[in-house]
């Protein structure tokens, strides 16, 4: 028997699959579909890595470390737009992977997916906690302890370990995590309307902090844009860069689009409009909140778990404080929503060539759902969020992503050279070279400037992937079996 190790699977089968029914609903349109991503990308970056970026890399010009970041996701995202609406299967980049570079490369991107959607969540779960306890301190006068709202664990990234905190549990950040899994065992289209409702809110909120705050702008702040660079990494235009990595975090998500391939009505325009749209509007977003938070508050005291709520406070407006905390938490709410739907899809694909067990492909009767892989990302995530730092897991998250972008971009080239006979209903634009390549580029760049431990935390979940495929994977394939 030939190996499979470098074997792709045919664009045409996966298009008849895609033609085909595989017991997901088709249910969501281009609205339902941007929304999904807009409620997967406005999250921690925009309340969160915004306000540290600045105060740690980037100072004022993080407005320019977001722009950097947000053209590299858009290489990545028009790659993926092309992709998806040639290939309109659940699975993103894994299913990508497997059409153009093999098996075995499949495997280790649909691996990294899981890591990047696994992680993010729980990396979202604890920003959720800590905007909870502080609008429940704030509005009701209750101090949650700490012992019951934080995690056991944090990273000393100099001594290269972790200590105690003299925390039990961050039960908050597990309880989030129960609430979203319910939803989406529940449905897909139930949980787009519940998505829907949580990204009008948060949007109103990121508008109104930009309108309300605006004219309390002191211009002054913003001089040096450009601080001097102190050490590298930290201002200066390498401390641009630095910034542009790290908060790249900020623009995860569009890619989960692509996973409710198969629950959509018109997969090869809807899809490309769903991943375009929310990185346009997420991009327009996040330099306009940069630029005016750095213009309120002194760039140096930004380095605070909530950044914009301190904003508001500097102009005095209280109540919109409250609002921003409430926009937060329903922000990150459907971060999570979204991260967690894609999670059990790509088990869904790998399962259903059978990569994974059976069980993994199984879909509730009623309902619908993938709901077996939902509720062991649920309990992972919960876990995870329960017992880890924030830091560990959007650093995790932040490098996961940027591999899965490099592959998807060489993806494109690849079958353009080797098929381009196939439909595509959306094309990226500048021939067959310059964007994948400035995709792959950008890409692999940031991801460079991760820290070393980060990078071994990746290679050390990619070795157990690899065990995971040739003790089971190889030998169950269906690719190998024909």
């Amino acid at each position: 028997m030939p190996s499979p190790l470098f074997a792709t699977k045919s664009i045409d089968s996966l298009r008849a699959d895609a033609a085909g029914e595989h017991g997901l609903k088709r249910a969501l349109g281009p609205i339902d579909l941007m929304l999904l991503g807009i409620g997967a990308i406005i999250g921690t970056g925009i309340f969160v890595l915004t306000g540290q970026a600045a105060a740690d890399n980037a100072g004022p010009a993080v407005v320019l470390s977001f722009v950097v970041a947000g053209i590299a996701s858009g290489f990545a995202g028009l790659c993926y737009a092309e992709m998806a609406s040639m290939i309109p299967i659940a699975g993103s980049a894994y299913t990508y992977s497997y059409a153009t570079m093999g098996e075995l490369i499949a495997w280790i991107i649909g691996w990294d997916l899981i890591l990047e959607y696994m992680v993010a969540s729980a990396a979202v779960s604890v920003g959720w906690s800590g905007y909870a306890v502080a609008f429940v301190h704030d509005v009701l006068g209750v101090t949650l302890p700490k012992t019951w709202t934080s995690a056991p664990f944090l990273y000393d990234e100099a001594a290269h370990q972790f200590h105690a905190t003299g925390a039990v549990l961050n039960v908050p950040a597990m309880l989030v995590t129960v609430l979203v899994t319910v939803v989406l065992v529940i449905g897909i289209k139930e949980s787009a309307r519940f998505n829907s409702v949580i990204v009008t809110v948060k949007v109103a909120v990121v508008l109104m902090f930009v309108a309300f705050c605006a004219r309390f702008v002191n211009t002054s702040l913003w001089h040096p844009f450009i601080p001097p660079e102190e050490a590298p990494g930290r201002f200066g235009m390498s401390g641009v860069m630095r910034g542009a990595a790290r908060v790249f975090f900020a623009y995860i998500g569009f890619d989960a689009v692509s996973t409710a391939a198969q629950e959509t009505r018109d997969p090869q325009h809807d899809l490309p409009f769903g991943i375009l749209g929310s990185l346009s509007v997420c991009t327009i977003l996040y330099v306009a909140v940069s630029l005016v938070l750095t213009g309120l508050v002194p760039y140096q005291q930004l380095g605070v778990p909530h950044p914009i709520a301190l904003g508001v406070e500097a102009t005095g407006q209280r109540w919109l404080a409250t609002l921003v905390e409430i926009g937060a938490i329903a922000g990150l709410s459907s971060v999570m929503l979204v991260m967690m739907m894609g999670q059990p899809r790509i088990f869904f694909s790998m399962a259903h060539d059978g990569l994974l067990p059976p069980a993994a492909a199984r879909v509730h009767p009623r309902f619908g759902t993938p709901w077996i892989t939902t509720i062991i990302t649920g309990v992972v995530v919960a876990v995870a969020g329960g017992l880890l730092p924030v830091g560990v897991l959007s650093q995790l998250t932040s490098v996961g992503t940027l591999f899965a972008f490099v592959l998807v971009s060489l993806g494109v080239l690849i079958l353009r050279r080797r098929r381009p006979d196939i439909p595509r209903g959306f094309r990226v634009p500048g021939g067959t070279y310059l964007v994948p390549l400035l995709g792959a580029g950008t890409s692999g760049y940031l991801m460079l400037q991760e820290t070393a431990s980060t990078l071994i935390r990746l290679f050390g979940w990619m070795a157990i992937g690899l065990g995971i495929y040739f003790a089971y994977g190889r030998k169950h394939s269906k690719l190998a079996r024909g």
